[in-house]
């Protein structure tokens, strides 16, 4: 029998240091980005190269997102060949790259790029104070976040314009703001800012929970990378 398992599911199956993680996807996707310490096994090579995993411990198989079929005919066909406990990540790495978890592998994505300490502000705080923060930020912006960390809106200078003082964030608030996941490829994104004179995104998990800000001017160059370690 196969289990179709959640992303907590995964993490708490790897934590035992038991679990095989599997990508059944082609190489080419599993360089591009990939669970930390999974395996690739490509599923049109399910037949000649399951002997690389052991039939005793527990397998997880996972494609790129709940669209994809691969991972599901690979945990049937690993059923089939004995496999005593075997795991369907069925929402796949995208589900796990949305969530802001780490990976490995060559892509470039705002995950790796997001300002992590935004100015933030709670939907009650006094905007004169507010204000103080967002010019002192070098992105002249601070995101409205409720008591669940789930973005309401932001305040830029365009909300601060002729703004009473007295009031508060969620009263001047800009809501309805475009945001993008941590999964989101660098690249198209740089290039859909550009072209909407867009100098910075909100970017948040699926459940809309605040990840942080991206700017333009927060992209890592390769030396940066370096410095880092």
């Amino acid at each position: 029998m196969t289990n179709i398992i959640d992303r907590e599911a995964v993490q708490d199956l790897v934590a035992t240091g038991q679990a095989q993680l599997v990508e059944v996807l082609p190489e080419a996707e599993y360089a591009w980005a990939h669970l930390p310490k999974a395996v690739n096994l490509p599923l049109a090579a399910m037949g000649t190269s399951a002997g690389e995993l052991d039939r005793e411990r527990p397998v997880i198989v996972y494609c790129h997102d709940w669209l994809c079929d691969l991972s599901p005919r690979a945990a049937h066909r690993l059923d089939r060949l004995g496999f005593r406990e075997v795991h369907d990540y069925r929402l796949g790495k995208m589900d796990w790259l949305a969530a802001d978890l780490p990976y490995e592998g060559s892509a470039e994505l705002v995950s790796r790029n997001v300002r992590r300490d935004p100015v933030t502000a709670a939907l009650d705080d006094p905007l004169d104070e507010l204000t103080e923060r967002i010019i002192a930020d070098p992105a002249g912006l601070a995101v409205v976040v409720d008591e669940d960390d789930v973005v309401q809106g932001v305040v830029g200078s365009r909300e601060l314009k002729g703004a009473d003082l007295n009031g508060t964030a969620e009263r001047v608030m800009r809501v309805g703001v475009t945001t993008v996941r941590p999964s989101e490829q660098l690249g198209p994104l740089i290039q859909w800012m550009d072209r909407a004179k867009v100098d910075h995104v909100v970017v948040t998990q699926m459940d809309g929970r605040l990840v942080g800000l991206f700017g333009l001017g927060d992209v890592r160059s390769p030396e940066t990378e370096s410095d880092l370690g």
